[in-house]
């Protein structure tokens, strides 16, 4: 095992039974209190992002790790929210989560034609969220130059839904 998979799977906890029974939360909030371990993450997201122009986080925790990687990178932020959050006109898609459905938005004019966009999350699980966040990209009119997760929940076979997609995972369980 790796430094940083045993420093990443030391710092997140599951919360069984969350946000409803049968389903195991993976919460990253030690691993983001832990100074050393959140530099970690973020310098080797950084490192996977290959001179983009925009990185994508997703609502909510991907905000937090992409955030720093676009600052990291000289590169653009961009927020991809749940409906309703955003105050300008969006384009929106509609997908399918471990336990029910949702749409996400993003700003219509949050590319420029020709961005190299890179797509950054928590965890992966049913591939819904990367996969509606890459339709987004595209219609947009930018390319998607590679995703990356923190953790990718291997059983529920997200990646399947990703071809195509350039998608790293920092630990894959």
């Amino acid at each position: 095992m790796t430094d940083l998979k045993k420093l990443i799977l030391d710092r997140v906890r599951d919360i069984p039974d969350y946000p409803r029974p049968g389903v195991v939360f993976k919460d990253i909030s030690p691993l983001l209190a832990d100074p050393v371990a959140f530099s970690a993450v973020v310098e080797e997201l950084a490192g996977l992002c290959g001179g983009c122009d925009k990185v994508v986080g997703i609502e909510a925790r991907g905000f937090i790790l992409a955030a720093p990687v676009a600052y990291r990178e000289r590169a653009g932020f961009v927020p991809v929210r749940k409906k309703g959050k955003l105050p300008a006109e969006t384009l929106e898609a509609a997908y399918d989560l471990e336990y029910g459905s949702a749409v996400i938005e993003v700003h219509r004019d949050a590319f420029a034609a020709g961005d190299r966009v890179f797509i950054v999350d928590d965890v992966l699980a049913t591939g819904g969220t990367v996969q509606a966040t890459v339709e987004l990209v595209r219609r947009a009119g930018a390319s998607v130059v590679g995703a990356a997760v923190l953790m990718e929940l291997s059983f529920l076979n997200g990646r399947e839904r990703l071809e195509g997609v350039d998608l790293r995972s920092l630990v894959v369980v």
